[in-house]
Order: structure tokens, then sequence, then C-alpha cells
């Protein structure tokens, strides 16, 4: 199988299967012509790239778990044929690539969804059919392991993207069994935006009986007719690890990355402003309880001449589910758990990253009580969004206020006492897209 890639409609590279596997061979024009890599682990300066590179690129681009055994069972396609998924899926993924067929006589264009039980029927049917597989004209995938929908708004009114067009937003249903999961991701993104981080747009709807968020997705620019691609890629496919390797502890064979890699590839690729933004990113997570800010969490955003971290996006506290690990997807040091990180693990963890040590103890005290002080106002916005409040906001926020204090504190002190809590085993290592 050969499938061709293209960006805005220029030939960018072909995906060649050879007896070991499908390899990246770049267009000759798109090398020479001061373009973008479509990775940061396939740079221009090598025309071809190999199977170790390729492989686990094309699998990020594809979702995981029981999305994609819903995909696979729906469209008749092995979860071991990686590029007979892509080529069923690959008009509108993350970034700005196109996989597959090229542009068709059909005109790219939106199905408007009736709002209420029109969209409420499409949310209920995710599970057995996600990203609508199977429709016509449909042809679309993103990544990670929850439910969720590549949608467009127009004319104010959520849409669905066909024949090609772009979509604009992301629509995460609510999760029945992890209560208030809307206003939870509502809140931790509003917060960190409130908070001077860089972050998606979101706010909340109803369907019916159904609430759901709606992430602007950075990737995309424009309206209607007028939308482009931007490029971008996760942390796991720009450092060559498989999204099982997307927690740097895990059961796959394959050490995921680190926070000392993550910030040499921000160092070695991006500017000052980067590795600061990078380093806030992982304060806040520890701060709000975020365990599931995995390596595929993380992007950037490829551009000619240009690139930089891309803004954050699926932010969640899991402080208050039952069942979920309370081990954070990167160490600090040795520690994983969020309430005993010490003010040595930090300034440990900033020596391996490059960092100042002083300057990471300083950026904790600082964010964490710009995060108090933004906590109340972020409540009352997610609170007047579509969808409302939901009795766990106020819950949410509780926990977060209390887990902010105790980091911003732990930061500061080192008790000679503190023993080291015992890790969870891998297999319990539970977290919002498993449940």
């Amino acid at each position: 199988m050969t499938l061709p890639i293209y960006a805005h409609d220029r030939p960018v590279a072909l995906i060649e299967t050879g007896r070991d596997g499908p390899h990246v061979q770049y267009e000759d024009a798109w090398r020479t012509e001061a373009s973008f890599p479509i990775s940061l682990s396939m740079p221009l300066t090598a025309a071809r790239h190999g199977p170790e590179i390729a492989v686990p690129w094309l699998m990020n681009l594809l979702p995981e778990g029981e999305p994609l055994r819903a995909m696979t069972h729906a469209l008749g396609v092995s979860r071991d044929d990686v590029l007979g998924l892509i080529a069923e899926t690959g008009r509108d993924l993350a970034g700005a690539l196109t996989i597959g067929a090229p542009r068709t006589a059909e005109r790219p264009g939106y199905r408007k969804i009736k709002e209420g039980l029109d969209l409420e029927r499409i949310i209920a049917e995710l599970p057995s059919k996600p990203f609508l597989v199977g429709e016509d004209g449909v042809s679309m995938s993103l990544a990670g392991a929850q439910e969720k929908l590549p949608v467009a708004l127009v004319d104010g009114a959520v849409a669905i993207p066909v024949n090609g067009a772009s979509s604009t937003h992301i629509l995460k249903p609510d999760n029945p069994r992890l209560a208030g999961s809307v206003q939870n991701e509502a809140l931790c993104m509003v917060l960190a935006r409130r908070c001077g981080l860089k972050v998606a747009p979101v706010t909340t709807g109803l369907a019916g009986e159904r609430s759901y968020l709606l992430v602007e997705r950075y990737d995309r620019t424009g309206e209607g007719e007028a939308v482009s691609r931007l490029h971008q890629e996760d942390f796991c496919q720009a450092l060559g690890r498989p999204p099982a390797a997307k927690y740097e502890f895990n059961g796959s064979g394959v050490r995921g990355p680190s926070l000392a890699e993550m910030f040499a590839l921000v160092r070695a690729h991006m500017t000052a402003r980067d590795i600061n933004g990078l380093l806030d990113a992982v304060i806040f997570n520890i701060a709000i309880g975020n365990v599931d800010s995995h390596a595929k969490n993380y992007s950037v955003l490829l551009a000619p001449r240009r690139i930089e971290l891309a803004p954050l996006y699926d932010l969640m506290s899991g402080l208050d589910w039952p069942n979920i690990t309370q081990n954070h997807a990167q160490a600090i040091d040795d520690q994983r758990r969020g309430r005993h990180i010490y003010g040595r693990h930090w300034r440990r963890m900033a020596e391996a990253c490059g960092l100042s040590r002083p300057g990471v103890i300083r950026r904790i005290d600082a964010l964490s009580a710009r995060l108090l002080a933004e906590l109340p106002a972020a409540v009352d916005e997610v609170a007047g969004m579509p969808a409302g409040a939901d009795r766990m906001l106020p819950v949410f926020a509780a926990s977060i206020g209390e887990r902010a204090r105790l980091v911003q504190a732990n930061a500061k002190r080192d008790p000679e006492d503190a023993e080291p809590p015992p890790a969870e085993p891998l297999e319990e290592h539970r977290t919002y897209g498993d449940v």
C-alpha cells in the first residue's frame, strides 16, 4: 500500500510499505521549499525515514482503547492494520496533514446538526460509532482514549465536516462514570487561562439530557470556507514513542518520555519562552491533581522557520473520583504522588531538566498563589456557561484549592521524616480514559 500525505493540497510525502514496514519518503519539492517537517522525529535533512519512526508517528494519529476497538469493528479493519485505518480516517487529522485520497470533485462542506435531540443521539452513538465512521463523506480521527467528535461551528450551530472539510472544534461529551466531567475540564482549562498559561478556549453545551465540552482547535484558524490547518504533533510523536508509552512508567516495555527528555526537546527546537511555558504546565498539572498529563497531552506547533509549544488541552483534576490513580504521568525527581512532592524533588527535577533550582521554587510559589487567587472567578465563569455549574463544581474547586496550597507549602519544605508512599502497581494505573 502507498498513501500520499498532503498539506493544504500540496504533496508532502509518500507512505510506502516495505518488507520491514512503512517508510515515509519526503517529496523533493517539499524538502527544498523551506517547508515544515511532518515531525521533529523526521527532519527534512533526511529524505526517507524508516518504520522505527514512521510506525509510532502513525499510531499516534489514531484513537486508543475502546474508541479504537469500536473504530476497527465499524470499519472491518484490524487494529494492527495501521495504514488501513489511516486510509479510512485520514481526511481530517490533528495538524495540517491529510493522508490517503487526494481532494475529489466533491466539494468539502459541513452537515449541520440540530441542537437538542439530534446532537444527543449522535453523542449516544459515539461509543459504537466513534468519529461517525462509516457515514457518507465522513473521514476523521483524533488520538486519545476518551470519546470525542471533531465538529465545526457554522453560523453558531454544530456541524459535521464532510468530504475533507476542516473541523474547528472538538466536542467532548460528559462521562456518565465520572460525575461532572464537563465542568471539571472546563474549570481546569479556564483556570489555566486565567493563570496566564497558553490554553485552548472552551465552553460547555447541552444536548437534550447530555452535556458536553466544546474545545476550540488551536491547529485550525479562520472560519467557514476560509478555515486553514496548522501543523502540530504530540510529544510522543516528536520523541518517537508509541501511544502505549505515553506515561513515563507503563507496562508496554517502552519507557515513556521523562520530564528531562521533554525539556530537552523544547530546548533543542524552541525558545526560552517555551521552556518557561512547559515548566508552568508541569507545575499547574501537579497543583490541580491532573494525573493524566501524559506526553500525548503536550504538543508542538510546526511551521516554516518557527516551532513552538502548543496551547494546553485535556486538563482535568483527578482528585475527587474514586478508582483514579494518584500517580502523575511523569515523576518529579523520583516522586509521582502530588501530595508527597517536596522541595528536594523539585530541585532535583530542575537540575535534571537544566533549570534554575531557586527559580523553579519561586515559580511554584507564584503560580500556586495566582491559581488560588483566580479560582473563585474561574468557578463563576464555568457556572455561567450553557451547561451550568453541576453539583460537583464546588467540590472540584475545593479539592484543587486544597492541593494547590499543599503543593505551594511542600515546595518550601523537606521533612526529614517523610516516608515515600508506595507506588501503585502499573496494572492499577487507571486514568480518565480507562473509566
